[in-house]
């Protein structure tokens, strides 16, 4: 297969980008976004000018210390997402691959294959025509001076502020909390499954030096109550099981540090699960020796292996066989059949040419075809292995049929609050998946445990324990009782083990030992006996407050501003852009409520929840003054964790407030509350950007990355500023974007 060109990269409908009016020249916000990321060099190679020339330009914006090549490395290698989606409006997709080192092919790779990180950035590359550094001329040089000024108040380089770096969590599992007590009851959850709080989702077996689970998050993982993790596995990365190895380069790598991690986790006690979505649609070229296996054809491009055609059925059975033949301690695997990436020919609702011989096929004979052979291959030669079948999007109408084509030796996994029934002042909703707001466990997954038991098949719970897209940038939300009532309900339905994280909500410690103790019990131990009622006192009150997040469906989880905050950029026009799924919130106010709540009503909602969260968080605060020195650390952490998400939900309503009066005109009354509403989003990224600094924890996602930096946060401040000015001189005039 020859290797791809800048042309072959997707493109979609290729707008033109989004202008940053708040530096003088687009070559700065460049510099500003990327600095104390990449070295001065790499980023003179981007802007083809010297080093010299950017030094000289990020001192002239007051920014701090330039990267090091130590610091260079890590960004590139765990953080690359935070790179493109900084850069993908300011950068080519020839500058972006210069700033990250990478090849066509690369890229391609990882759009495709990074946890829909094509569709997280829109599905189209904006029209970002190349950026380079030229001499400011003297209105932008005096811009320039003004905007120092603004990054000097914030001391960018000061290092007092500097506790941590980013990343610096990798060294910290397990420092911040009180060494776990034992158990006093056995958990009633069998297995604890949980993904890890920082592995590359991408391809993190190819380079060792990504290890997904180090082994001091191991050991803080098992101290969390947590017995087995798990990681994406892709079939033909690891074994080339149609007999293609052009496409499997570095399985046998893979292979190997697949087997070095399994050996290492067992000496925590911990098993290692992979997550198969097989058989993954693959490009034409694979097909060219078997085109018989070509089934139906997806709007990227790729086909599906058509497992209606014996030989792919069998061919995928013997795939899977061969992982477990070179992995023979991996513990199991846990399969999504229906949604996700396109695999079998009704993996997906619709198809851009559907497979003639599945097109007639009931999508449950294909979901439960899929999950069979995956069974059948791991038991043909590890019996004893766990394979674990989800329910992700199968739709009601056939989800019982299809439980009934299972073979005995499965698991069958729900996610527990699926259609829940929500309510937000008289407006009804159902729950879509992933919330800890709302209590469940809701009607399909009671319903469909309960029919699987009929079939004598062990049921499991899909939960998130620690954190959900609800607002994802923290590492877990501080609101046990929500989660120990939902984990009471779950074992009440005789659920035998849970699922407890998707990519989100791996950090060990939050929510975790909620599997084997009380809310109580922890707040004691952690904080100490004269803390722990004013703490348990705060951890109600946010739980409280936390139940007013307006949900319906997944819009608002997906793509409203909650999960970046005071990151999210206000614009003083109408931008156009459509909000992405975890990716750009843009300013897209119809698509973050989902078209369902009214839009007073969805302000309203985060209005509640982001005052009660303060008042859980004065609560907070005052219990940290009865916490003993021993345990001041672990009392700061949990401070940082919950000043964080109020910083997340307040910003969502005041983002929500301000669209709502930008778009309604800027009449004097307006204006007066528009500039209020910049006072407090400006103190909101001064407050977030304090906590940044003292907690690498805080922004991060593993399949995300950082969803902000401290320069992004500084550069919100410079976006209020700018709003701030233009509203006060020219009332009746909308500053241009």
């Amino acid at each position: 297969m020859p290797p791809r060109t800048v042309s072959d990269l997707p493109r979609g409908s290729h707008p033109a980008a989004l202008a940053f009016p708040h530096f003088p020249a687009r070559y700065q916000a460049v510099v500003w976004r990327n600095w104390g990321m990449v070295t001065a060099a790499r980023l003179a190679r981007v802007l083809k000018t010297s080093p010299a020339n950017i030094a000289s330009a990020a001192r002239a914006m007051g920014l701090g210390p330039a990267a090091s090549a130590a610091r260079e490395r890590l960004w590139l290698k765990r953080g690359y997402i935070t790179l493109i989606r900084q850069n993908w409006h300011l950068l080519s997709y020839e500058q972006l691959l210069e700033l990250l080192g990478w090849s066509p092919d690369r890229m391609a790779y990882a759009l495709k294959e990074d946890d829909f990180l094509w569709n997280k950035l829109g599905g189209l590359k904006p029209d970002a025509p190349p950026v380079a550094w030229s001499a400011l001329n003297p209105g932008q040089a005096a811009a320039t001076r003004a905007l120092k000024k603004i990054a000097s108040s914030l001391e960018l380089k000061s290092a007092r502020f500097k506790a941590e770096h980013p990343f610096d969590f990798l060294k910290n599992y397990g420092t911040r909390a009180a060494p776990r007590k034992k158990p006093a009851r056995p958990s009633p959850f069998g297995l604890r499954l949980a993904y890890s709080f920082s592995a590359v989702y991408g391809d993190p077996l190819l380079d060792p030096e990504l290890d997904p689970y180090p082994a001091n998050m191991l050991s803080a993982l098992a101290d969390s109550g947590v017995n087995a993790v798990w990681l994406q596995g892709v079939l033909y990365t690891l074994v080339p099981w149609a007999g293609e190895s052009a496409f499997s380069a570095g399985h046998e790598k893979r292979i190997a540090n697949l087997n070095n991690l399994i050996a290492r986790a067992a000496k925590s006690g911990i098993g290692i699960y992979l997550y198969l979505n097989e058989p993954r649609a693959m490009p034409p070229e694979f097909f060219d020796r078997i085109p018989e296996w070509m089934g139906a054809r997806h709007s990227n491009g790729n086909i599906s292996p058509c497992l209606s055609n014996p030989g792919a059925l069998n061919a995928f059975k013997s795939g899977v066989s061969e992982l477990f033949r070179r992995a023979p301690a991996l513990a199991g695997v846990f399969t999504i059949t229906r949604s996700e990436n396109a695999t079998h020919c009704r993996s997906h609702p619709t198809h851009l040419k559907p497979c003639p011989r599945c097109s007639a096929r009931p999508p449950q004979d294909l979901v439960a075809l899929a999950s069979n052979a995956v069974a059948e291959g791991a038991h043909a030669v590890k019996p004893e292995a766990d394979v674990i079948v989800w329910n992700w999007s199968w739709e009601d109408e056939w989800a019982m049929q299809a439980i009934d084509q299972l073979r005995p030796d499965i698991r069958f996994m729900c996610t527990s609050e699926t259609f829940l029934p929500t309510e937000a002042m008289g407006v009804k909703g159902l729950v879509g998946d992933y919330t800890m707001s709302k209590v469940g466990p809701g009607p399909q997954a009671v319903a469909q445990w309960r029919h699987a038991a009929e079939r004598c098949l062990p049921t499991l719970a899909k939960v998130q324990m620690n954190n959900t897209w609800e607002c994802s940038a923290v590492p877990y939300l501080p609101v046990p009782f929500l989660v120990k009532e939902h984990l009471n309900n779950i074992a009440a339905q005789n659920v035998t083990g849970l699922m407890v994280s998707w990519t989100l909500g791996g950090y060990p410690g939050g929510n975790l030992r909620l599997t084997e103790t009380e809310p109580e019990e922890l707040a004691a131990e952690w904080f100490g006996a004269g803390a722990a009622p004013g703490v348990l006192a705060a951890w109600r009150t946010f739980g409280e407050a936390f139940r007013e997040f307006p949900l319906h469906g997944c819009p608002c989880l997906y793509t409203g501003p909650q999960n970046y905050g005071p990151m999210n950029l206000l614009f003083a026009e109408p931008t156009g852009w459509s909000a992405t799924m975890i990716g750009f919130p843009y300013d897209d106010l119809a698509k973050w409520r989902g078209n369902h709540f009214p839009e007073e009503i969805f302000e309203e909602q985060f209005r509640k929840l982001s005052e009660g969260w303060g008042k859980g968080l004065a609560l907070l605060e005052k219990a940290a003054r009865r916490v003993p020195r021993l345990k001041k650390a672990a009392m700061a952490g949990e401070l940082n964790v919950a000043r964080a998400a109020f910083c997340h939900f307040r910003s969502t309503f005041l983002q929500i407030r301000f669209v709502r009066l930008r778009n309604a005109g800027a009449k004097p009354a307006a204006r007066r509350e528009l500039l209020e509403v910049l006072g407090e989003e400006e103190a909101l990224a001064r407050m977030l950007l304090a906590i940044v600094r003292r907690d690498a924890r805080i922004g991060f996602e593993a399949s995300n990355h950082y969803y902000y930096t401290a320069n992004s946060l500084a550069e919100k401040i410079l976006n209020c500023r700018r709003l701030k000015e233009h509203f006060r001189k020219n009332p009746e005039e909308k500053p241009s974007n």
